[in-house]
């Protein structure tokens, strides 16, 4: 018989890389509000960093903290070791080989930074970062820089070795706001078809995620409503996921992502992934 929703976050930043709060404060909160796992994913594109990535030699105590924590908490609540780990092509890649020596339970596989041969830019940095890299180089041709992200994802999904999909149309953080691009148009919905294809294909799950509700950039989260249902229609699984960067979001706008869920015919999603794979939890009707 299938669990009864879990409260849960499998995206969750701390102070080893670009998070406000402290792993023992997010434990804490999490205890708070009642959730039953806690994972942890710092920012990672192991053996390199930025200055918001986490540096390699605060790996090993990154580790240390959460199996610290780990034993500590163990009756009250299950905590994750994982990385969201950046694909850089031909330079690093999110994959369980390279993270051996630290034992993650998971590895999620995101894409922010889209590089070209003299330089970079990210994508979900702000508005006048996106504005400006388009410029640069694509000459203000969002549908080519687009057409490029989703190209980065797909590529990491066929060379990576991980089990959740981060914020699979990041590339939207700003559009709200900005409206960079039209998302109802043929080339933006196929992009999302070719996505759905590979994910399915390759048997990843992705995420619900409402990091950009709590920054006050969106106003509904990862994927988008449309995304969402294609994804469903392909069984492509889900976790609902906050990509907390401060303990007091751990689960903002998660009654809204439970809503999209159920809207796009979810009936479970995922609440912990662990060396077993993925475990699934119903959602209340």
């Amino acid at each position: 018989m299938k669990n009864s929703y879990i409260k849960s976050n499998l995206h969750t930043h701390s102070t080893f890389c670009d998070g406000a709060s402290s792993i023992q404060e997010n434990v804490a909160t999490a205890l708070l509000k009642g959730f039953q796992v806690l994972g942890f994913s710092s920012h990672s594109m192991y053996p390199f960093w930025t200055e918001t990535y986490m540096q390699p030699e605060r790996f090993s105590a990154y580790c240390r903290e959460i199996r610290r924590c780990q034993s500590e908490y163990e009756a009250s609540i299950q905590i994750r070791l994982a990385f969201e780990a950046d694909y850089i092509p031909g330079v690093t890649v999110p994959a369980h080989e390279r993270y051996a020596e630290f034992k993650p339970d998971y590895l999620i596989g995101s894409i922010h930074f889209i590089f070209q041969r003299d330089g970079m830019f990210a994508v979900d940095h702000s508005p006048r970062i996106l504005r400006e890299g388009a410029q640069k180089y694509y000459g203000g041709d969002f549908r080519s820089l687009i057409g490029d992200y989703f190209s980065l994802e797909r590529e990491m999904l066929e060379k990576g070795d991980f089990e959740l999909l981060g914020h699979p149309d990041l590339i939207r953080k700003f559009n709200d706001a900005e409206h960079f691009f039209t998302e109802n148009e043929d080339f933006y919905k196929n992009e999302l078809k070719e996505m759905v294809n590979v994910l399915a294909k390759k048997g990843i799950a992705t995420e619900i995620n409402t990091g950009a509700i709590s920054r006050g950039y969106m106003k509904k989260p990862y994927p988008s409503d449309y995304f969402l249902s294609l994804l469903r229609e392909r069984g492509v699984p889900i976790a609902i996921n906050s990509d907390s960067h401060a303990s007091h979001q751990l689960d903002g706008s998660f009654e809204l992502a439970l809503a999209c869920a159920k809207k796009a015919g979810y009936t479970e999603i995922i609440y912990d992934i662990d060396r077993t794979g993925y475990k699934f939890c119903a959602l209340d009707k």
